[in-house]
């Protein structure tokens, strides 16, 4: 397989910040973002907009990924980024304003899935598994960069975070300069691999249900963080500190794996989860919530690069694209339905512990497939 140059890798895991960057970085300045698009009631929307749009959209990533190729899709995605992202500046009103953050969506899923894609094409084996523990941690240093960044330019004027969208322009030059076409095919056929599609319901369920507990935390700790007394400067703080969890727990992961395979990996990702929110559910003190949100961290750097890592280790060449696709729909659903946590009947505290129980129940799902899976064999392609 052609080597990719350390620039062209490079390039790659920048383009890996753009994920979770897309909602990230208008968050500082939220309230009079908002109240300047005249969407001020909905403000949560333009955060969460985006999610659903790669929901909607990924199912048809992949077969555009297929048809175009993976580099000129990632590029295409990238210059669609940067557009629709800064294009938010110029509109006015609800149909304007969140018909493009939906779209903004649309433009994130090509981007998530190609670059994913491209990093398969360029690496394999053990090298692979280490550029996508790395991309995990990419993903998450882009949150703590990017909101902080986004923190000092809504300080200046509301509308100059979204100067911050015209980045994956300078990234779709690093493309097109550093990135060279995908090796073509070595004609080598993976062990298990058919043109028909695996069974990847395991690995999209584990990348729903991590990024539902994930983003039950942020949602739900700002509030608790208020009640404790802290400021919003301080909570801003922490969330970046679980953030930095997160990177170094997806540094280690590959060790973990490897050691232990990859359900048992899952495991111990879904069991730190739960563990985290009952912690938050029951901590009245500062240092519990500290343990609770390195826990939380490891829980997101332990699982979200896994099911990348699965995701193209189970699948054909020719239906890679789209089940990368199919999984950046699990991801960012899964993002967008941790918001209605908080419409359930229920106290705030109330809140961490249903995060906790869907963790729980994750955790049991894994535990099953552990034991069912033969031995010898591991876990993560047993249900391939």
């Amino acid at each position: 397989m052609a080597q990719l140059k350390p620039i062209g890798a490079f390039t790659l895991l920048s383009v890996a910040c753009l994920t979770i960057m897309v909602g990230c970085v208008i968050v500082p300045g939220l309230p009079s973002i908002a109240a300047a698009l005249g969407v001020g009631p909905a403000s949560s929307w333009l955060v969460t907009l985006p999610s659903l749009g790669v929901a909607v959209f990924g199912l048809a990533v992949g077969r555009l990924i297929e048809r175009l190729g993976s580099r000129r899709a990632l590029v295409i995605g990238l210059l669609l980024y940067g557009l629709l992202g800064y294009a938010a500046v110029w509109l006015r009103g609800y149909p304007a304003v969140l018909l493009d953050r939906f779209l903004l969506g649309g433009a994130t899923a090509i981007v998530m899935s190609a670059g994913t894609t491209l990093i398969s094409e360029f690496f394999d084996g053990e090298a692979r598994l280490k550029m996508i523990s790395r991309q995990g941690m990419a993903i998450e240093l882009g949150g703590v960069v990017f909101l902080a960044i986004g923190g000092m330019l809504a300080g200046i004027g509301w509308q100059h975070p979204f100067l911050l969208y015209l980045v994956a322009w300078i990234f779709a030059a690093m493309v097109v300069t550093f990135v060279p076409h995908s090796p073509p095919s070595s004609g080598k056929v993976e062990p298990g691999a058919t043109d028909s599609a695996p069974a990847m319901w395991d690995v999209y369920l584990a990348a729903a249900c991590s990024m539902i507990v994930f983003f039950a935390a942020v949602i739900l700790l700002p509030q608790k963080l208020a009640d404790m007394g802290m400021g919003e400067v301080k909570i801003g703080y922490f969330l970046s500190f679980i953030s930095l969890v997160a990177v170094g727990a997806a540094f280690v992961m590959p060790r973990f794996m490897d050691a232990l395979g990859s359900m048992r990996t899952l495991m111990i990702a879904f069991s730190a989860y739960a563990l985290g929110h009952v912690i938050f559910f029951a901590a009245g003190s500062f240092p519990l919530i500290v343990v609770a949100g390195m826990l939380v961290g490891c829980g997101f750097g332990f699982s979200i690069p896994l099911v990348n890592h699965l995701t193209i280790e189970r699948s054909p060449v020719a239906l890679r694209g789209r089940l990368l696709g199919y999984l950046s729909v699990a991801i960012f659903m899964g993002q967008f339905l941790s918001a209605f946590i908080e419409m359930l009947p229920l106290t705030r505290a109330g809140f961490f512990i249903v995060a906790a129980l869907v963790a729980f129940m994750a955790f049991c799902l894994f535990a099953v497939r552990t034991r069912a899976a033969p031995v010898g064999v591991d876990e993560g392609r047993a249900g391939s």
